[in-house]
Formats: structure tokens, C-alpha cells, sequence
């Protein structure tokens, strides 16, 4: 960097580049021309000399992948103090140099309204262009805007390890989770955060953001110690930003296997208490692992146990009010939309949607295609199908698959291959991510993940 606190764009590593729009020099003109016009000065010296500023670092052309370490992106700096930028003292006297570094006109309040527009990915690299920008971004004000859902894909069975889609930037992070152990754990997520839950004990609970990694463990629920059965969902609010969490355990009843006893605990994050708000005994049906909150509504899917039922009868829908807050509230169920072979459950924009396999005529249990459904009320209206191209794709596809979805996005995954595959509910479209920089080891390695939205300002 020279004196005039501009930077020579040839001595800077990628590390420090950062990747910003075409459009954001104008958009910091636009503010700086404002700013200066309603102080009465004059505009017309501003201008972007040939050099780069930090403002206009533009990152450089990469490939249809990467594998950047989102860790090392930056969330925590510590020596940034060569970043600091200044206007150069002109020799022939006291005149400034018309030649200043434009970030050094704005204000702490403009600057951080202009970054709330990147990419989560590019905020933080922002971070490393100076001093200034380092300190906003760590300083956690900024009210980023909403970013598409990011999805993070296991690629062990044994370690919590994987990687993260943006699909802004269409770009694959190395990032690693705070708190959880292993890739079975039970997850759920909502509005920044993501819930872990172990799959032994099912007594260890966490709630963290997994972009700045803030992270708390839960007490213990009560009720049931051991399930045979478990289902976790959380629930944020987006204005307070306080969060509920919702268990469904489901038990065999000892000696009867028609019987099952369903405990569904829920945890406040105001009171920071877990209650016990319902209990039942389902005869014929039992729970399972599915589950998601809806606009103060607990959804989860139930599978039947036998007796004689059809296919059309393999799953059912509870419908549970938690937001009523009452010890004796009512368990509604609901029909599924067709003869499933899996189906998940995901809230989108607090309507609950369904992507379930659809099962072959003559042999329901064979996945043929897979749907996807909206739920109006207490009927089901089909939104889309998955072509069959984009079916073929997967290669060898499971009865059962992996998929979670938030705002209008909607992710489906193959558990025997990393592919993803995206589907848009604003514009109805089906689309591939970019490949994912992991390959299959061997024939029996399996593949699981979930989305969760990337933000910067809720924490557990």
C-alpha cells in the first residue's frame, strides 16, 4: 500500500483480495457524492485514479469450483495495523491531495450499510483490506441482507467434516462446525442457527451460529432418557432473534408392539427451560426422525407399524400448536399427499413443504420419481417433479435420500454420491450445483448434509 492509502493490486495474495460486485464503485460514488452535496461541497474532484483503491479490490477470475478454507477467510484478525489507510500531504504546501482513498470519506454507518449488500463470504474477506473494515466486520453490527441458504455436505461417515455451497457465488468453503462430534447427529436449523443433538444419549444438545461459531449447550430435556425414536426441530424468531427447540420421542410400549409412547419436550430460549407439553400413546403408528416448526406449529412424520394398513397408509403427519403453550393440546393428523417412500420436511417462508420419493404403482416401496408439496391448510397442493433427467442424474438412487430447504431454496441429495441438486421455488427450476471438490472413496461411502441460512448478527 502507498502513502495515499491505495494498494499496488500486484503485490496482493488472493488471501486478501476480496470479490466484489462490478456495480460497487458506483454505489460507493452514489454515497460519497450524496454525502458531500448535502454538506455543500463540490463533487467534481472526485474521481477513481488509476491505481485501485481498497474499495475496488475486484477478486480475480477463479474456476467453476473452488475449495477455499472459509476458516481462513478471516473472522478474526490480529495484526492489521499496515492496512491503515490516510491522504498523502502534497510537498508544495498544505494542500491535500485531490488524490484520498474514497472509504476515507465514509462514515462508519454508510460503510457498513454498503457491505450489508455482499456475500457473506466476500464480508468477510472485506475484513482484510484494512484496519477500518477489519473492526466493522468483527464488530458484528452489520445487518447483513438475506442470503441464500448455504448447504453443507458431510463427506465422512466418521468426522463432522465437509463442505459449504454458496450458491450466490456458486463456490464450495472447507468449514468447520462447532460442537458436533459426528455426522449422525441429529440437526435441525432456523434463521442462522443450527441445532445439534447426539445420537446415543440424545441428552446432548447444542444450539450455534456456524458462520462466527458462537455456540451453547443446552440442559438436558426431560421426559424420556432413551428413545428408540427422536425428532428435532428448531424455531427463530426473526425480530427478537429468541429461538424455541422442539424434541418428539417415540418409544415401543414393553411387550406391545402396536403401541408406541410419543413425549414431545420443548425448550424456550427466553426462559431457557425445557416443558413437557405433550403426551400420548399412538396405537398402529410410531414416530420417526423427521420433524420441523411452522409458524408456531410442530409438524412430524409418523410410519405405520403393520396391521393390516395399505400403502397409501406407510406415513401419516402429526400437527402439534406449541405456540399455545398448553400441557394438553391436540394431536392432529394429517394424510400425506401420495404413497411416499421417504419424505422430509422443511419450512419455507412458514409454509411447510414436503419432498417425499413417489413410489412405483406395482411396487410402492421403489422409489420411481420424487415431488414436491405445499401444504394449504389441511390439503396438500403439488408445487413440482423432479424431471427425469435430473432423476437419471443421480446414477443410483435410494429409496431414501437426503434433503432440506429454507427460504426458496430447496436442496436434494443422493446419500450414495456428492451430487446436489437445486430446485428454486420462486421460479420453479431445477438446477445442479457446482461439483463438489470430494470424490467417492469406496462403493459403500455415504453422503448427508443440511442447509442452514449464513448471517452474522443472531447468535444462540
Amino acid at each position: 500500500m502507498d502513502r495515499c492509502g491505495f494498494f499496488n493490486t500486484e503485490s496482493l495474495s488472493l488471501r486478501i483480495n476480496v470479490e466484489l460486485p462490478i456495480s460497487f464503485p458506483y454505489l460507493f460514488l452514489t454515497f460519497v457524492r450524496k454525502r458531500k452535496k448535502d454538506c455543500g461541497e463540490s463533487t467534481t474532484e472526485l474521481f477513481f485514479p488509476a491505481r485501485v483503491s481498497p474499495l475496488l479490490l475486484i477478486m480475480e477470475e477463479e474456476t467453476s469450483w473452488i475449495t477455499d478454507c472459509f476458516d481462513d477467510i478471516g473472522w478474526k484478525f490480529t495484526d492489521t495495523s499496515e492496512f491503515e489507510s490516510f491522504s498523502e500531504i502534497s510537498d508544495e504546501g498544505d494542500n491535500v491531495n485531490p488524490v484520498v482513498s474514497i472509504d476515507f470519506l465514509l462514515p462508519d454507518d454508510l460503510l457498513e450499510r454498503i457491505l450489508a449488500y455482499l456475500p457473506i463470504a466476500s464480508i468477510f474477506r472485506a475484513g482484510c483490506v484494512c484496519k477500518r473494515w477489519n473492526e466493522i466486520v468483527n464488530s458484528r453490527r452489520l445487518n447483513v441482507l438475506s442470503q441464500k441458504p448455504w448447504y453443507f455436505m458431510f463427506t465422512s461417515s466418521d468426522e463432522p467434516i465437509g463442505y459449504a455451497y454458496d450458491p450466490i457465488l456458486r463456490k464450495w468453503y472447507s468449514l468447520e462446525l462447532p460442537c458436533i462430534e459426528a455426522p449422525n447427529w441429529f440437526i435441525a436449523s432456523s434463521c442462522g442457527l443450527v441445532c445439534f443433538m447426539d445420537n446415543d444419549s440424545r441428552s446432548q444438545l447444542f444450539v450455534c451460529n456456524p458462520i462466527t461459531k458462537d455456540c451453547k449447550r443446552l440442559d438436558e430435556p426431560p421426559g424420556l432418557k432413551y428413545s428408540d425414536y427422536s425428532a428435532l426441530a428448531i424455531s427463530v424468531n426473526r425480530m427478537s432473534y429468541t429461538y424455541t427447540v422442539a424434541i418428539a420421542k417415540c418409544k415401543q410400549v414393553p411387550g406391545n408392539f402396536f403401541q408406541w409412547d410419543l413425549s414431545i419436550d420443548v425448550y424456550n430460549s427466553e426462559t431457557m427451560t425445557w416443558v413437557t407439553s405433550a403426551t400420548e400413546i399412538l396405537t398402529g403408528w410410531r414416530g420417526g426422525d423427521e420433524s420441523v416448526i411452522c409458524d408456531g406449529v410442530l409438524y412430524f412424520l409418523i410410519y405405520s407399524t403393520g396391521g393390516g394398513m395399505g400403502w397409501l397408509e406407510r406415513h401419516g403427519l402429526i400437527m402439534y400448536d406449541i405456540s399455545s403453550r398448553s400441557s394438553h393440546g391436540i394431536l392432529m393428523r394429517i394424510p400425506v399427499p401420495c404413497s411416499l417412500t421417504c419424505g422430509r420436511l422443511m419450512n419455507l417462508r412458514d409454509k411447510l413443504v414436503m419432498v417425499g420419493g413417489i413410489g412405483k404403482p406395482d411396487r410402492p416401496d421403489i422409489i420411481k420419481g420424487i415431488g414436491i408439496w405445499i401444504l394449504n391448510g389441511k390439503e396438500w397442493q403439488e408445487v413440482s417433479r423432479m424431471p427425469h433427467k435430473f432423476f437419471q442424474g443421480f446414477g443410483e438412487f435410494d429409496d431414501v435420500f437426503a434433503s432440506s430447504g429454507t427460504d426458496d431454496l430447496i436442496y436434494i441429495q443422493s446419500y450414495g454420491a456428492p451430487a446436489l441438486l437445486v430446485f428454486d421455488m420462486s421460479v420453479k427450476q431445477w438446477k445442479w450445483s457446482q461439483k463438489c471438490p470430494v470424490t467417492k472413496r469406496f462403493p459403500l461411502q455415504l453422503f448427508t448434509g443440511f442447509c442452514f441460512e449464513p448471517r452474522l448478527e443472531v447468535a444462540p
